[in-house]
């Protein structure tokens, strides 16, 4: 038993929040983050291991991004998508952790103006956000489909010009 702990306890309980000793969730956390940082060393260590690893971020990375921002226009998580696909290339490329700042740092920007609009302002912003989905969804042939499945096939208008 150590000095400073009294009889009966002992030093691995969690600590309460805001006193900076770590919880064990935060303890496992650090664990993990040391076993992929040992993992990672062992990769670089290996030219053709390395290349691989970087080749397979880039890919997963440039996945996640372009689904990303595909998902922009529509309701939903698109812009997290896009960050998240630029925090997975950031781990590898440094150029990617550049765009990802810039791109943060214009996204807050243009939310707090957004914000500071009058209600006129922030209705026909989310008008035209409105329409672009619904274009989109035209120009892809969602409508269309869509429109078949619940038997209004006859709707032709509502079959893209693109994919006719």
């Amino acid at each position: 038993m150590s000095a400073g702990t009294p009889e009966g306890t002992t030093s691995e309980r969690p600590s309460a929040p805001g006193t900076g000793a770590p919880t064990p969730r935060q303890g496992r956390l650090h664990a993990l983050r040391v076993r992929l940082r040992a993992f990672r060393m062992k990769v670089r260590a290996r030219p053709s291991w390395n290349l691989a690893w970087r080749i397979g971020i880039g890919v997963l990375g440039g996945v996640v991004l372009i689904l990303g921002v595909i998902a922009i226009p529509y309701p939903g998580p698109g812009w997290l998508i896009v960050f998240t696909g630029l925090g997975i290339l950031a781990t590898e490329f440094e150029w990617a952790g550049r765009v990802l700042r810039f791109a943060r740092r214009y996204y807050d920007r243009w939310v707090a103006w957004v914000k500071r609009q009058n209600k006129v302002v922030q209705l026909l912003l989310a008008l035209a956000t409105c329409a672009v989905v619904l274009a989109t969804l035209w120009l892809l042939d969602a409508l269309w489909i869509v429109a078949k499945f619940v038997g209004l096939g006859h709707w032709t208008w509502l079959h893209s010009p693109i994919l006719a």
